[in-house]
């Protein structure tokens, strides 16, 4: 069955699916670890605290995420200036650029025995296609070719508080972090709240069924990151034994 929750340490890695081609999962000697989080949760501020942590630790650390692959990423951006991008156009565009990642930044690194720091994997992009209206077992069968993460956390914050962060951040809000694209509200403001309430809900139910580690988001920066530190090196540790 797809897409049945994490493994615990010491385990042979696992795909949700088939997999990729040609690839051994026992050769991943590495660790995948996921952080996980609507925009303005603090992800990507955890990811480079964990990661200049980690190095000092004596650990080989690469830190990824979305829209960075060589082929797609800057294509991603231009495409979504016109907001004219189609639901289904959009989700396989992100698929596509999350596959180009995993196989040729994730898996080498998890071959050299690297521990690979992701700010949102796979778990965001079916969120989002979710929330826009794809099937759930399509969705599935999408990213069926991912490993399954070490670790996930997802850092849980409600749609207010995401709202003063994304002002915080850019002076106004975007129109696809905003839902607009959905038709949800003609207000930004309302469709904002609406959309991130949606993807919140699909998060707290992924949650479950894949086993992440929720973290209130509204706490300060140093105290999550406290969080993440203890069970990350308890996990490292425990997988020594």
């Amino acid at each position: 069955m797809l897409f049945k929750g994490g493994f615990t340490v010491n385990e042979t890695k696992k795909f949700y699916g088939k997999g990729l081609a040609n690839i051994n999962a026992d050769e991943l000697i590495g660790k995948l670890i996921v952080i996980e989080g609507a925009d303005g949760s603090g992800r990507s501020t955890q990811v480079e605290y964990l990661k200049l942590w980690l190095e000092r630790e004596g650990y080989a650390v690469l830190n990824t995420g979305l829209k960075r692959s060589s082929i797609l990423g800057d294509t991603i951006d231009e495409a979504k200036k016109g907001n004219v991008l189609g639901k289904t156009t959009l989700a396989l565009l992100y698929a596509t650029d999350f596959a180009d990642q995993f196989e040729n930044i994730i898996i080498p690194a998890l071959k050299a025995g690297i521990i690979v720091l992701v700010d949102r994997y796979i778990f965001t992009l079916m969120a989002r296609d979710i929330v826009r209206g794809a099937k759930r077992e399509w969705v599935k069968e999408v990213f069926s070719f991912a490993l399954v993460p070490d670790l996930i956390f997802y850092l849980q914050l409600e749609p207010e508080y995401l709202l003063g962060r994304a002002f915080k951040k850019r002076g106004q809000l975007d129109y696809w972090e905003s839902g607009m694209d959905l038709d949800i509200s003609r207000d930004m403001f309302e469709s904002f709240h609406k959309y991130q309430g949606l993807l919140k809900k699909e998060f707290d139910t992924m949650a479950q069924e894949y086993n992440f580690k929720i973290i209130d988001a509204k706490q300060d920066i140093m105290s999550i990151q406290e969080i993440l530190r203890k069970d990350i090196m308890e996990f490292l540790n425990n997988d020594k034994n």
